[in-house]
């Protein structure tokens, strides 16, 4: 890292490769649009291949991104997704496991299908991914300029949530715990790994809670509003840029004050 202390040099993502999960829409896109205007090479990936390749052709209007369809839920989904990826580059510099799934039924009516979606998308595919992709992000890369790896959480992980998803606060849950282990396991190879906790943003898996409850829940946040694009975009830059660099094993709350009520 250089000693220059200038905005420039703290904060850029200039020539960064970065990977966002979950890329097409949402959170995802919010980060994968900050990334790719502040000049960063990124690849999105999700399930659907004609929105994602749609997301990327929109993305590629302000600089450089690329689309690699996969579902990140099973093994054989995230051994294409690396495989791809590598057929492309050798080393990376930032993954952002944002890719999620939510599901929704009463208690009594939960299904095992739907839990174990939840699950297989938010906890298990983070973690072999990430597994899949630590040899390129430890290449090139220092405890003193880590590699970066930022998991996507949710502050249903830290409050407990009022809507039936029985099986997504857990999840998040344990994906801020995931969050804290592997950054311990994996400073000393030069990857942090930190999270953020996004309260609500505008998503398709927002959208009808939103239509419903938005005046209920700007009213409960003491922002007095929901997330915006630039709040998404400007904390995954820094997570990802040498401003972050002895940042490690955080969980970040990105909801307005939410969490404190």
């Amino acid at each position: 890292m250089s000693n220059s202390l200038t905005i420039e040099n703290l904060f850029s993502v200039k020539g960064k490769t970065a990977i966002v999960t979950g890329g097409s829409r949402g959170i995802g896109y919010m980060i994968a649009q900050g990334y790719v205007e502040n000049g960063a090479n990124v690849y999105i990936t999700a399930r659907k291949a004609e929105p994602l390749q749609a997301a990327a052709d929109e993305l590629s209007k302000l600089g450089t991104c690329t689309a690699i369809p996969a579902d990140l839920s099973n093994k054989e989904g995230w051994e294409a997704f690396v495989a791809a990826f590598k057929e492309k580059e050798d080393s990376l510099d930032v993954l952002v496991n944002n890719a999620g799934a939510a599901w929704g039924e009463p208690f009594d009516d939960f299904s095992e299908a739907g839990y174990d979606r939840t699950m297989d998308i938010n906890v298990k595919g983070i973690f072999f991914l990430t597994q899949a992709l630590l040899p390129l992000l430890e290449k090139n890369h220092s405890q003193a300029d880590p590699g970066r790896i930022i998991n996507v959480g949710s502050i249903d992980g830290i409050q407990t949530p009022s809507a039936d998803n029985f099986a997504y606060g857990p999840s998040k849950a344990a994906v801020h715990h995931m969050t804290k282990v592997l950054a311990s396991r994996l400073a000393h190879r030069g990857v942090t790994v930190n999270a953020i906790a996004p309260g609500p943003f505008e998503s398709k898996m927002m959208q009808a809670t939103l239509e419903k409850f938005q005046d209920r829940i700007e009213g409960n946040c003491p922002m007095g509003r929901i997330g915006a694009p630039s709040d998404m975009a400007s904390l995954a830059i820094f997570l990802a840029s040498p401003g972050s660099s002895y940042v490690n094993g955080t969980i970040i709350p990105l909801d307005g004050g939410i969490c404190i009520k």
